[in-house]
């Protein structure tokens, strides 16, 4: 996406007065384009040497309890809701343990783990595929980890759906915008032809908030910093067990899930 010279003085001048630091915003434009540049962290961001998420799953025990987290990441990122699957636009959902962990199910695991439906999104990986093969820079990894999209950007060659193993990319098939119920002016909609996905809502983080996913999982999503061992989310991969998904590929996700254990928390 090519930046004319306003565009840029503008930005640029916008970060300077905000007492952000001209050198970082501009290096911000140059390399990943103006969408992802207009939201530039305040003094009040939430910032981290890389973000983690930990799914406590013992505390998803009804359907309203998975509605309410995917609903609220929906509502907040004009997320369209298509009923036709073919066409279906998803940042975060819901699947079963043996699609959502190939290879770690076995025939005695517990019936409620095996049939219990799990939380899904994109695992911001150490090592994403998904950069690696976009063609334009529409991907990004940020310095904290949080991989990016920018839509303007996107030319909607889908290598990015393709190389992630996750299935965590949706490609709008159809014009998004008349299928969103309700639409919230602070965040921009998409058009026909491109790729999203999740992005941590680096957009709240700027302002000091956690994602909408977290606050509204009463408990049952722990976010914070993978890098500082006095973080919550350091504190409960230390003492409790939790698996990954297909860790075997190498790309180190940042998504974390605690499968089973006691039930009353």
């Amino acid at each position: 996406m090519s930046i004319n010279r306003r565009e840029f003085l503008k930005i640029a001048g916008i970060s300077t007065v905000a007492g952000i630091g001209a050198p970082w915003a501009i290096n911000e434009i140059l390399n990943r384009g103006v969408e992802a540049a207009r939201v530039l962290p305040g003094l009040e961001a939430l910032v981290a040497k890389r973000w983690a998420m930990v799914i406590d799953t013992r505390k998803f025990r009804t359907a309203d309890d998975y509605k309410r987290v995917m609903d609220a990441c929906h509502r907040i990122h004009n997320v369209p809701d298509i009923e036709n699957p073919k066409h279906e636009v998803k940042w975060i959902w819901t699947d079963t343990f043996e699609h959502a962990f190939p290879g770690q199910e076995h025939k005695y695991m517990p019936e409620d783990i095996k049939h219990k439906p799990f939380l899904l999104l994109c695992n911001h990986c150490e090592r994403p595929m998904c950069v690696r093969v976009c063609p334009t820079k529409a991907t990004f990894k940020r310095e904290d980890g949080i991989v990016m999209m920018d839509m303007h950007r996107c030319i909607g060659c889908r290598f990015c759906m393709a190389a992630c193993p996750f299935g965590a990319r949706s490609f709008n098939w159809r014009d998004p915008r008349p299928f969103i119920k309700e639409e919230n002016k602070e965040f921009p909609t998409r058009m026909i032809g491109v790729v999203e996905k999740c992005t941590l809502c680096y957009e709240r983080l700027a302002k000091g908030l956690k994602p909408a996913c977290v606050e509204e999982s009463n408990g049952g999503l722990i976010f914070g910093d993978l890098g500082d061992p006095n973080s919550e989310v350091r504190k409960i991969l230390s003492s409790t067990y939790t698996i990954r998904r297909k860790p075997e590929l190498g790309t180190e996700p940042s998504v974390y899930y605690i499968i089973g254990g006691n039930e009353n928390v």
